[in-house]
């Protein structure tokens, strides 16, 4: 059976999509429908919630970042033994970088790669009749995206609710259904966002709560009804080679964050993925021939990874012989020390030179283009990898030891050097998502 596919859309963050998304999901799964969830762009945190919501392995599809091939293929990973699959957008509908390729980064970007409509999700508080307006202007914007129902989010009453539904239906745009304004529906945030799907108090019980009320609110029917085939998956393709055969990753509250994609097609790659928890004092298995280390909040833990001695120690001697690479806050971690948010400063594993600050926040955010300088766990030499970064750490030294990259932002324009590298040991702020 071929799988059918939605995406929920809307104007702007902040506008619902993830409660909805996580509502449907659940609400589809307990009735026995196979679905699964995926997210648009580079947003690593809602893949988590979709994961448990269905019990499936979320994924990202990012048309910036991935090639046509590798979204098609990651695609079919997505469908594979699933009936129905929901993938959220990130930002608004529309929302990407300027790119003569019409690889925008943009969920409209996959509405049209696959060929899929649109559940459009409108915040109708403080408007009525505009909610017509703004509806208009997504069906007349891209007459290859498909707007195909609306959803109306933050609904104040059943008068509030007519006077939106009423034009966005004389419009021939059917309303699926209206959700009454709750603040309780809000996931709790943090300065990167939502707090993670694995840090969340009473996970169950919230997606419980918002399959109860998508059911409720919802016309969950004509919505399956609405979800299409989606057009030109493939298989095969690679985002990035695995970095070894087996692999040491960091897993545990300070490091919670690789790529849904990247885990699972390196596994299918024959890698096998060997978890360790620095917080628990403990290093990479000494049978690994790479040792990773991801993003996370090394920040919020500064002081217990800094009192890992046996961690600190089995990394070490880890990275005399063999590849240890860093992310974000993988990359932090390898440095001199973090200084947290008090300003107190805690020494790292020391593997390179710098040092990063929490205190003196910058945000840094944004598409990367890094092409890499010297061979590396993400790539060769030479090569191209396209990622994002998103953290709001400083470098307050930088340290002597040589760049892993030369980088570019999303439409080409040079920011400069990026990364460390010394010895068998590198590490950058951007996490990789593909090859270009």
């Amino acid at each position: 059976m071929t799988a059918r596919g939605i995406i929920v859309g809307a104007p702007r963050s902040g506008s619902g999509k993830t409660s909805v998304t996580i509502g449907i999901l659940r609400a589809l799964k307990r009735r026995g429908v196979r679905v699964a969830g995926a997210k648009s762009g580079p947003d690593y945190i809602d893949p988590g919630f979709h994961q448990a919501a269905t019990g499936r392995p979320g994924v990202n599809l990012d048309s910036w970042a991935m090639s046509p091939a590798l979204l098609g293929s990651l695609a079919a990973g997505a469908t594979e033994d699933a009936e129905i699959v929901v993938i959220e957008s990130a930002m608004g509908l529309f929302d990407g970088i300027r790119s003569d390729e019409g690889r925008t980064g943009a969920a409209a970007d996959l509405a049209r790669r696959f060929g899929l409509p649109v559940l459009l999700v409108l915040d109708v508080s403080g408007q009525s009749r505009t909610a017509a307006a703004v509806a208009l202007g997504f069906r007349a914007y891209d007459p290859q995206v498909e707007i195909g129902g609306v959803v109306l989010n933050r609904v104040g009453s059943e008068r509030h609710r007519t006077q939106c539904a009423e034009p966005i239906e004389a419009l021939g745009l059917p309303v699926l259904g209206s959700i009454q304004r709750d603040p309780t529906m809000s996931l709790p945030e943090r300065h990167l966002g939502l707090v993670q799907a694995s840090e969340h108090d009473n996970l169950e019980a919230f997606i419980e709560r918002m399959a109860d009320v998508m059911e409720a609110s919802l016309d969950l029917d004509r919505i399956m009804e609405l979800a299409k085939p989606l057009a030109g998956v493939s298989d095969g393709t690679l985002a990035l080679s695995p970095p070894g055969q087996r692999v040491a990753l960091a897993q545990d509250a300070a490091f919670t964050f690789v790529y849904p994609h990247l885990a699972r097609q390196w596994r299918e790659a024959g890698a096998e993925l060997i978890p360790f928890s620095p917080l628990a004092d403990q290093g990479p298995d000494p049978s690994c021939d790479c040792c990773w280390l991801p993003g996370g909040y090394p920040e919020l833990h500064a002081g217990a990874l800094s009192a890992a001695h046996e961690f600190r120690a089995t990394t070490a001697r880890f990275a005399a012989t063999r590849p240890v690479h860093g992310e974000c806050g993988g990359f932090m971690v390898l440095g001199q020390l973090i200084e947290d948010a008090d300003g107190i400063a805690h020494p790292m594993l020391g593997l390179l030179g710098h040092a990063t600050s929490y205190a003196k926040r910058k945000m840094n955010l944004g598409y990367r283009q890094a092409r890499l300088l010297a061979d590396s766990p993400i790539g060769r030499a030479g090569e191209t990898v396209r990622g994002h970064e998103f953290h709001y750490a400083s470098v307050t030294d930088r340290g002597a030891d040589d760049p892993l990259a030369e980088i570019a932002d999303g439409i080409g324009q040079p920011i400069g050097l990026s990364g460390a590298r010394r010895g068998h040991v590198s590490g950058t702020f951007f996490h990789a998502i593909a090859k270009a």
